[in-house]
């Protein structure tokens, strides 16, 4: 089996071994692949396993021998699937690798705003501790999560960990979504109610239709001034403009995002000039532990592919 790995540098920064793939066939590997170089890296290859290079439906038509694609991720809106479909090609993803990642991740963002962990580091590094008259100087307003509310859009796996969490800190929790679950310790609500009883607002819907651009400066006046809004789901369901409109104009109180609608960021992004807002760069997913559970999920879903089983099949 030919098998071209894309973008082996978005998954390993050389501290996992990816050779692991080489039991399975003859392994090219590239760090990054650009669009441009996509087709004639991949035309020949009996296997691709890919991470965000987006595959339509005219680069399957021209890779004569692909059989499978294996997503380094859980989204796959980058490969055309009709057209897989159509070509009877196999994809593949990694399912609920990162659950646990992202919904430690929300929480750091949570802690750090309402603990103002960054600001007190920044000061005590600047040298104004040893120069304060007071052991425990006063200088940045922090607050409690005990008590807050928590509205949450998006109710699947992750949505449901960050529900738990938040509960466990004593938290009052709503949820938004499509579809009810028996979770005694949340309460249900349309989103109007969600965006203006909230504290917190925080994102773990898909990137679909209904959900793009969700967030604009419509939704944004629905939340108390007092709201934080967090974002570890995809980048295009806020309208960037909009959120920072919102952050410079203090229709909210502040913004903490790990994914932009351009990533990496474009040079023009609006939020990277907003106020109030903290930016992590798409690495909610990344923890040493979760990405060997990553490569250890996509090994697995190809060696299946390669027994004539099924694994975490899309289609």
């Amino acid at each position: 089996m030919r098998i071209v790995i894309t973008e082996a540098a978005t998954v390993s920064a050389n501290d996992i071994d990816l050779t692991v793939f080489e039991n399975l066939g003859d392994v090219t590997y590239y760090d990054f692949t650009a669009p441009d170089e996509l087709l004639d890296r991949v035309k020949d290859a009996d296997a691709v396993l890919c991470n965000k290079c987006v595959f339509t439906k005219e680069i399957l038509q021209q890779c004569k021998s692909l059989k499978y694609i294996g997503l380094f991720a859980t989204g796959y809106n980058n490969i055309d699937i009709s057209a897989a479909k159509e070509l009877g090609i196999r994809v593949c993803n990694a399912g609920s690798y990162s659950n646990d990642a992202v919904i430690q991740h929300t929480f750091g963002l949570i802690l750090n705003y309402f603990s103002k962990i960054t600001e007190y580091t920044s000061f005590c590094k600047r040298g104004e501790w040893k120069t304060s008259r007071s052991f425990s100087p006063i200088v940045y307003s922090s607050d409690e999560i005990a008590g807050k509310t928590i509205g949450i859009v998006g109710f699947g796996s992750i949505g449901m960990g960050v529900a738990k969490i938040a509960n466990a800190f004593g938290m009052r929790v709503l949820t938004y979504t499509r579809t009810k679950k028996d979770c005694s310790d949340v309460e249900f609500v349309d989103l109007d109610t969600l965006l203006k009883e909230s504290d917190i607002i925080s994102v773990h819907c898909p990137l679909n239709e209904q959900t793009q651009g969700m967030f604009n400066i419509e939704a944004f006046k629905k939340c108390k001034k007092s709201a934080l809004f967090i974002n570890t789901a995809r980048g295009p369901v806020v309208n960037e403009d909009d959120l920072k409109f919102a952050l410079d104009n203090d229709i909210i109180a502040a913004a903490a995002v790990d994914v932009l609608c351009k990533e990496p960021m474009d040079e023009n992004c609006p939020l990277f000039t907003a106020k109030n807002i903290s930016i992590t760069p798409h690495s909610a997913w990344s923890p040493l532990t979760t990405r060997k559970r990553l490569v250890n999920i996509v090994y697995s879903n190809l060696d299946a592919f390669k027994n004539g089983e099924k694994q975490n099949v899309i289609v």
